[in-house]
């Protein structure tokens, strides 16, 4: 899988687009979302002020949508990096909905990569065991679907899911969870220094 060179231009665009654990919805409860955390690492703690952050997450969406809506989330930016965060929602619809899933997922970095953007998939969060069944079951199969476009599709792989298994090993994320499904905001602080150090781009500077 291909490592971000970040041999970037003085003033990049980066778009990070996904489901409501993008967003950043409700459920920091006024922290700082992922997304917000890498965005003051890139553009102030590294000193590029200039650059532009776009979250173009939508809750509840899938990769369907966001294929569907590409240009309007991702294509008019013409980012030089773009961020997806994808699974969670898509899972619902279980081992039917694999094959489409990888499709889907793939036509998103095959446009990508076609406006030259530098393409960065990311696997999902551990659930609750109180998450709908079909997330819970299948969730791990998604996972897997994405490690494997990155691989196919030279795009950088953050794996979220490996670093929240080597950390709760057979216990449930109860720590870092809002519900059953959502990161609270110490989850928030982890996705983002997961996605900061597989970049290569140090860490956050405030302690957990």
């Amino acid at each position: 899988m291909k490592r971000l060179d970040f041999d970037l231009p003085s003033r990049a665009t980066w778009v990070f687009t996904g489901d409501s654990i993008t967003q950043g919805v409700h459920h920091t409860h006024g922290s700082r979302s992922w997304v917000e955390l890498v965005s003051e690492r890139v553009r102030w703690e590294l000193g590029r002020v200039e650059d532009i952050v776009v979250n173009s997450g939508v809750s509840a969406w899938t990769a369907h949508e966001i294929s569907a809506d590409f240009e309007y989330l991702v294509g008019r930016f013409a980012p030089q990096v773009l961020s997806v965060s994808l699974g969670t929602n898509d899972a619902l619809d279980g081992e039917p909905g694999l094959v489409s899933f990888h499709r889907r997922l793939t036509e998103i970095v095959r446009r990508a990569s076609s406006i030259r953007s530098t393409v960065i998939l990311h696997t999902p969060l551990l659930v609750m065991p109180d998450a709908p069944a079909p997330r819970r079951e299948w969730l791990t199969a998604y996972a897997e679907v994405i490690r494997t476009i990155a691989t196919n599709e030279g795009a950088i792989l953050v794996d979220h899911e490996q670093h929240w298994h080597q950390h709760f090993r057979t216990e449930y994320p109860t720590a870092w969870m809002d519900d059953s499904t959502h990161p609270n905001a110490v989850g928030h602080r982890h996705i983002a220094e997961t996605t900061l150090q597989t970049l290569r781009l140090g860490s956050l500077r405030e302690q957990f």
